[in-house]
């Protein structure tokens, strides 16, 4: 019992500190800091916690991360983001609740590349929404896709949070990405379908555009071939080197940056300036997150230093809850957790903990991760306190409420349970395109 609350001690301060908007960093790094001095000494602490962080910065695991970021960068700077987007524009036409279908599907691809479902849906909330408002839509129409679309984002590789989870949990970067294409894909399905059935339901809540005037058959094909194929072709071939041992995922990251690179000269859109805001984005945003991963570094030897892993591990052992009740745990701990903190901070409090104890219970490692994966996307939206709802209300038109945006999220958090649902009852959804690396 010493050791759990000790632990319960050690996880409650670092929420605390959060709760008080220290930066993330900056709180793991302090709890990491009491921790290592209490648990193992002064000097020796210190000595400690600057071995764990330059260990876990200089990780070859987490190079793709800097290339992923700057793909994105390039991505959105150059302006090839406003191109797949005038792309998906002609391919869905004038169908019912078009705007909704563009909106998940584009912010896919912007969750995606960047790794920030947050952002992502800030960024749209205040780009997007009005727009759809202005058009007509409802607000449930306009807000819930936005919601919905870093779901997919988060699965669909390549996801930069897939390659921080495989970093954190110390499992294949490669079968990891590969684990997610799937279910991201099944959720997406069941997103759209979601939309579907709304649009039926209540077809002047996502009128169809007024004004637009029908494109012809050959002009959607070169619409489509000229601005989304080649977008989609440089992430298959990111894939396809991956899978069949081509080059590890840092060269394939790589490669996926030297693809946008060609993309963008292509169609003359590369310029100095946005080369240099793609830099300063990468720098910026890969700064963060390393300095997120130094202060946390230690924070899962804190744990297991004071016991807690240990004995959280002996609890669930003890308590006899069983496969399925250790996973309905995992759910209302992350529930909990995406009322306060980010993705990235989740996954850094809870993968130490959570890793072992998934070892008792004889869960596939990657099937585990996509499951976390999923289940944090969810608590991030789940009703009422889901810290992407709060930030959706701030990023939505003036006069939206949270009401509005809760409204707006619950059918697509239903599509989340549903795909946990299939996950679970049929595992091989995840693990099929792993396998096809052995």
């Amino acid at each position: 019992m010493a050791a759990l609350e000790a632990g319960a001690l050690i996880v409650g301060a670092l929420c605390v500190a959060v709760m008080l908007s220290l930066p993330v960093a900056f709180a793991f790094l302090l709890i990491s800091i009491f921790g290592m001095m209490i648990l193992v000494g002064g000097d020796a602490g210190f000595k400690q916690i600057v071995l764990n962080g330059a260990d876990a910065v200089t990780n070859f695991s987490l190079l793709p991360l800097p290339m992923f970021f700057l793909m994105g960068e390039l991505f959105f700077r150059t302006g090839l983001a406003h191109r797949v987007f005038d792309a998906l524009d002609a391919l869905f036409g004038n169908v019912q609740a078009r705007l909704s279908y563009i909106t998940v599907a584009g912010g896919t691809i912007f969750a995606a590349l960047t790794g920030s479902s947050l952002g992502n849906s800030a960024r749209l909330g205040a780009s997007l929404a009005p727009e759809m408002v202005r058009r007509g839509y409802k607000r449930h129409m306009a807000l819930g896709p936005i919601v919905a679309a870093g779901g997919v984002g988060m699965l669909i590789p390549p996801s930069v949070l897939a390659v921080l989870f495989g970093s954190i949990a110390r499992i294949d970067i490669g079968r990891l990405l590969l684990a997610g294409l799937l279910p991201g894909l099944i959720l997406a399905l069941l997103y759209a379908a979601a939309i579907w059935t709304m649009a039926r339901l209540d077809p002047d809540a996502a009128p169809r555009g007024p004004g637009i005037q029908p494109r012809s058959m050959k002009d959607v094909v070169r619409m489509v071939a000229v601005n989304l194929l080649p977008m989609l072709l440089i992430v298959g071939l990111v894939l396809f080197v991956i899978v069949y041992g081509i080059a590890t995922p840092t060269e394939a990251a790589a490669f996926g940056v030297l693809g946008v690179l060609c993309l963008a000269l292509a169609f003359r859109c590369l310029t100095i300036q946005s080369m240099i805001q793609a830099l300063q984005g990468t720098v910026a945003v890969s700064g963060r997150i390393l300095m997120i991963i130094i202060g946390s570094s230690t924070f899962g030897q804190v744990l297991a230093l004071s016991g807690a892993t240990q004995a959280f591990v002996g609890l669930l052992s003890d308590l006899e809850i069983g496969r399925y009740g250790f996973l309905l745990l995992v759910l209302v701990l992350l529930l909990f957790l995406g009322m306060i903190m980010e993705p990235l901070s989740i996954m850094l409090l809870t993968v130490p903990i959570l890793f072992p104890a998934m070892q008792v219970y004889g869960f596939d490692p990657i099937w585990f991760g996509i499951f976390m994966l999923l289940m944090i996307e969810i608590s991030l939206a789940t009703p009422p306190f889901g810290l992407l709802l709060f930030v959706m209300q701030g990023a939505a038109p003036k006069g939206t409420t949270l009401l509005q945006v809760v409204r707006a999220s619950l059918p697509f958090v239903g599509c989340d349970l549903v795909c946990v649902g299939i996950i679970t009852a049929f595992p091989i959804v995840v693990l099929l395109l792993p396998g096809l690396m052995d």
